[in-house]
């Protein structure tokens, strides 16, 4: 018997404005920006629900109606929910519809899709409280199966999540680190006693992920029948087929005339026309299977480019000097017990910013160029810098920890957003506890 686990990774950024010198001291309304380009944060929201979120959650809602033992898994990151409830609601209760089936696992990450575990141990556990928190909140739910922002995975990273009380977490099946060992088996972190780990089998996730619409690709024209095929030969040699990728994947990066819908639709349908293949949710998965032994990650890894770390974000001289600039005001900006400015501070350390600055194949026009909104990494750069160098300035303004506490409230928070009131309310809280950690 052969397990399909389907997981997608839903997240989109607060992107930095192009935040010129001339801002420094003037402006901090970093993330704002109404220019209906690629900085242009609702815009980016309005743009991909219409290609992807709306269609894609019609054709899954279709789909769990039709199939009883079809079953999908999804992450959100927390600065994206707080998006959907600020510019798009309607999106956010396209998901409701898809969550309320019962048959939707949803997981726990990092609210600001951060690589905060690499530079703040404090701060990583903080920010899955105040996901787990959200996730309680939008969808009734509590999750039980952890995924770090991109899959970035290592022994240490398990160990804290089986400390946090997770009986999963999901990551890269890698060549180099499953050892001569198949991806489509359920492992055990090195040093774990009870939690477990999902490979992700990227060669199959990758097909439809990447080479789905690429007429240069000797699989190409890809069909149902035929990549249905290549998962029943899982079967006797391995008990899940974990299927990772960016939800993006239907509708904005395999664009609808690509076949990238009607290939969904009737995906379930084949996988089920072999009697021992069903779906499962990772939790499903952690339950129903036993594990084959360990799987030792002892550096981190990821699922991004060939080199599978985390280059892509602190890979050259730029990117380290913004991101552990940003970590460095860690301890003043908690101390403000600003909520708006903690929360800031927070979005501030999404992967993405330092994403944008990766020059790796810039040049080639390859994926770093194609998600990159700035005109270059250094243009990424030099916004993102600017915009500390302000919050720097404002940091100066707290005399005292009590001062702030009593003068500071939440009216930079988009007044009248429900969803600021309450990352007021809990940012005010978790600064205490952060600090308390550190």
């Amino acid at each position: 018997m052969v397990s399909v686990c389907f997981y997608f990774q839903i997240h989109q950024p607060y992107r930095v404005r192009k935040y010129s010198i001339f801002d420094i001291g003037n402006r901090s309304d970093y993330f704002s920006d109404s220019s209906g380009t690629k900085l242009d944060n609702k815009w980016i929201i309005d743009k991909i629900a219409k290609k992807c979120y709306f269609p894609t959650n019609a054709v899954l809602l279709e789909l769990l109606n039709k199939y009883p033992e079809f079953k999908i898994c999804y992450s959100f990151s927390g600065v994206y929910l707080e998006q959907l409830e600020e510019c798009a609601p309607e999106v956010l209760e396209s998901f409701k519809k898809l969550v309320d089936t019962g048959r939707v696992e949803i997981l726990a990450e990092t609210y600001y899709h951060s690589l905060s575990f690499m530079y703040s141990k404090g701060e990583f556990r903080e920010q899955i409280k105040l996901h787990t928190q959200l996730i309680k909140r939008i969808f009734g739910v509590t999750p039980e199966v952890f995924r770090n922002t991109e899959l970035a995975y290592s022994n240490e990273l398990a160990l804290e999540i089986e400390a946090m009380g997770y009986k999963g977490i999901i990551a890269e099946g890698w060549e180099h680190f499953l050892d001569g060992k198949s991806p489509n088996y359920v492992y055990r972190p090195k040093g774990a006693k009870r939690i477990k780990v999902l490979t992700k089998n990227y060669k199959l996730s990758d097909d439809l992920a990447f080479r789905f619409s690429n007429k240069g690709w000797c699989e190409w024209p890809l069909d149902v029948p035929r990549y249905t095929s290549w998962i029943n030969s899982v079967n006797g040699n391995g008990d899940t087929i974990n299927l990772f990728m960016d939800y993006e994947t239907f509708g904005e990066h395999q664009w609808a005339d690509t076949g990238i819908f009607e290939f969904l639709r009737a995906f379930p349908g084949e996988v089920l026309k072999h009697p021992d293949n069903d779906f499962k949710t990772p939790s499903e998965v952690i339950d129903a299977y036993p594990d084959r032994g360990e799987y030792d990650v002892p550096y981190v890894l990821s699922w991004a480019d060939m080199e599978r770390d985390l280059s892509a974000w602190n890979g050259n001289d730029i990117q380290k000097s913004a991101i552990e600039k940003i970590y460095s005001l860690g301890h003043q900006v908690l101390k403000t017990r600003d909520p708006e400015l903690i929360h800031v501070w927070r979005k501030l350390q999404t992967s993405d910013h330092f994403y944008y600055m990766c020059t790796k194949y810039f040049s080639d026009g390859d994926v770093h160029k194609y998600f990159n909104p700035y005109d270059s990494p250094y243009d990424a750069f030099i916004s993102f810098m600017n915009v500390i160098q302000d919050l720097e300035i404002r940091l100066k303004r707290y005399s005292s920890v009590e001062k702030t506490a009593v003068l500071h409230t939440p009216e930079g928070l988009n007044k009248g957003s429900n969803i600021s009131e309450k990352i007021y309310k809990v940012n005010r809280v978790s600064s205490k506890e952060v600090l308390n950690e550190n």
